[in-house]
């Protein structure tokens, strides 16, 4: 298994099919919702793709908004959860966020995914959403406090 930094379109392509399998097939969540202005390799966040066996499996992107890191597009295909790899990642994005001298990150968790964030020493921060049909919480943590493992 390894994380590598997004920085080559063909890698880009790998990060919108397994978005596109997880988020819009899986979950139902409708195409031109899946997909932003952050898409793309201009800077304005950072996507990260994770590999399995050679082969890409999961992703997520951080932004930088209001000085925090907003963790977005978590997601691994079915296949391969439950193997560790989702708090790989989630280390790798806040190791980012760190880079970018940034303090407390943030993301919108779905709340079958709850325990999994807590795990990780996220807090829940605000009362369920909606977002894209699937309930989710505002969930943070601060990285000044993080331990190191």
């Amino acid at each position: 298994m390894f994380i590598k930094k997004v920085i080559l379109d063909e890698d880009l392509k790998a990060v919108f099919a397994i978005r596109k399998q997880v988020f819009v097939e899986e979950q139902g969540v409708p195409l031109n919702d899946e997909y932003d202005q952050f898409d793309t390799l201009n800077g304005l966040c950072e996507h990260i793709l994770v590999h399995y066996n050679d082969q890409p499996v999961g992703t997520g992107r951080l932004r930088v908004v209001d000085g925090a890191g907003k963790i977005e597009r978590i997601c691994i295909l079915k296949p391969f959860r439950k193997l560790g790899l989702g708090r790989v990642m989630i280390k790798a994005l806040e190791e980012i966020a760190e880079e970018k001298g940034v303090l407390q990150v943030k993301l919108h968790g779905q709340t079958q995914a709850e325990g999994f964030y807590k795990k990780l020493g996220y807090q829940i921060s605000s009362p369920i959403f909606m977002e894209d049909g699937i309930p989710h919480f505002l969930m943070v943590k601060e990285l000044s406090t993080r331990e190191i493992v």
